[in-house]
């Protein structure tokens, strides 16, 4: 049994003194002591201990193009500009940029304090849309970036088969991601064993409203559930207002009021961004029991809008956060965007923390914690959704000589971390299933992994 002793940790119920855990050879938390003596020889964290962040909606490849379409390229820049570029790039990796790009974007998470990622994949195909000779190439490449990263994953391949509401065609620019709905099943179905025998989880996301048609979204999921009960599924919706405005003139529904009156959306389902919801919205969505996937940080680079987070937790939604397009890589950069939004919105401040949980950072995180594992399908015995018994020993260490966390007791840390430090810069070291991933806050292959993605992106933006 390996151990061990935390001064202070964040457990499920709240912060905790004196906590010594202790796991087994399959990285499963098997004790959860407070109130413990440190035995001799076991170590003892070099401060808080806090359960590690799943990143709920991740496009790996786009962490390389983070950065490079800040500039106006039209009289009024969107969201929809954005794809665009977006396009072009997505038109020029390869299964070896992809497995480099993800590689470092996975490190980076982890020295971030990530332990889990949900990867929400779309480029399928080669650049002319022809099946690679191993249909699974791309998604084998995501699970062995994950695997050498060493972060948990859950690998969502994403259903995408038209342009646009109605069953518009699909763009030129869009073919490398097109599937039938039969395809994406025996896609499932070759990718199974690989996930299994990684420790992964394997899931579906229908794109959106836009590029699935209802036909097929009814008989993919039908087609999943046949193969996994517990199987996730995600699903980005009501993100821009173009689309909310798209989906009433195609159906006179909103998208959230479409999907929850066509689909049967549950506990297994996450949402991703939701951000243009109505109080019905809100109150039909949070029932199902589904998780609201937030991306703060993406949604603000994007314009998007901002998420009612109050309002949502009111009807007791679930919640988690995602760092989606990459533009930033760090969990609790994503808390700090996700509170200051709701105080920008409302003019308040510590809008997040709650009656029971008065400090907004442990109230941010545990929440996110929850929601998140819950979003990975990692929830249940044996899952991610905190520092308990049976769940799997993914946590952070803070680093309690940090100048901004010094001398502070353990809650001030966390709201140190998350609101007064560089955010990265006050972590120790990252525990995936009971293996130390980072050590004084640095990943084993961060120079290594870092050298190949630069190459990678440098050779995807060459001239043709």
């Amino acid at each position: 049994m390996n151990q061990i002793f935390a001064a202070d940790a964040l457990l499920p119920t709240g912060w905790a003194r004196n906590v010594l855990i202790a796991w087994d050879g399959a990285g499963r938390i098997a004790q959860v002591a407070p109130g413990a003596t440190a035995p001799a020889g076991v170590p003892t964290a070099a401060g808080p201990v806090i359960p590690g962040m799943p990143n709920l909606h991740s496009h790996a490849f786009q962490r390389a193009f983070a950065g490079l379409t800040e500039y106006r390229g039209q009289a009024e820049d969107s969201f929809w500009s954005w794809r665009n570029l977006m396009y072009r790039f997505a038109q020029r990796i390869t299964p070896e940029s992809l497995e480099a790009i993800a590689t470092w974007l996975y490190i980076e998470m982890l020295e971030a304090g990530y332990t889990s990622v949900c990867e929400f994949h779309y480029v399928h195909h080669d650049t002319d849309g022809r099946p690679y000779a191993d249909d699974a190439t791309l998604s084998l490449a995501l699970l062995r970036a994950a695997r050498t990263a060493g972060i948990a994953i859950t690998l969502l391949p994403v259903l995408y088969q038209t342009s646009g509401f109605g069953g518009k065609p699909p763009r030129a620019d869009q073919v490398r991601f097109i599937r039938s709905t039969d395809n994406m099943l025996s896609l499932l179905e070759r990718l199974a064993p690989a996930v299994q025998a990684q420790g992964a989880v394997l899931g579906l996301a229908p794109h959106s409203l836009r590029a699935v048609p209802p036909d097929s979204l009814a008989a993919a999921v039908q087609g999943l559930t046949a193969l996994n009960p517990q199987a996730p599924i995600h699903i980005h919706i009501a993100e821009q207002t173009q689309e909310v405005d798209d989906c009433i003139a195609w159906s006179g529904q909103r998208p959230v009021q479409w999907l929850l009156n066509h689909a049967p959306v549950d506990e297994r389902w996450c949402l991703v961004h939701a951000t243009h919801m109505t109080p019905d919205e809100y109150a039909g969505a949070a029932r199902t029991g589904a998780v609201a996937g937030i991306c703060p940080t993406t949604e603000a680079n994007l314009g998007d809008g901002i998420f009612d987070m109050p309002l949502w937790l009111q009807q007791g939604g679930r919640w988690g956060v995602g760092s989606d397009s990459h533009a930033c890589v760090n969990a609790a950069e994503e808390l700090l965007m996700l509170e200051y939004g709701q105080r920008l919105s409302r003019r308040q401040r510590n809008v997040l923390a709650s009656r029971s949980q008065p400090e907004v950072a442990t109230a941010m995180a545990l929440q996110a914690v929850q929601g998140g594992a819950q979003a990975s399908g990692r929830w249940g015995a044996g899952a991610a959704a905190g520092i308990a018994v049976g769940q799997s020993a993914d946590w952070v260490v803070l680093d309690a000589q940090h100048v901004a966390l010094r001398s502070l007791p353990a809650p001030a840390m966390l709201s140190a971390h998350v609101f007064a430090s560089h955010r990265t810069s006050a972590i120790d070291s990252v525990w995936v299933g009971g293996a130390r991933r980072v050590a004084q806050g640095r990943h084993a292959l961060h120079d290594s992994a870092a050298s190949a993605f630069a190459t990678a992106r440098a050779s995807t933006f060459a001239p043709d």
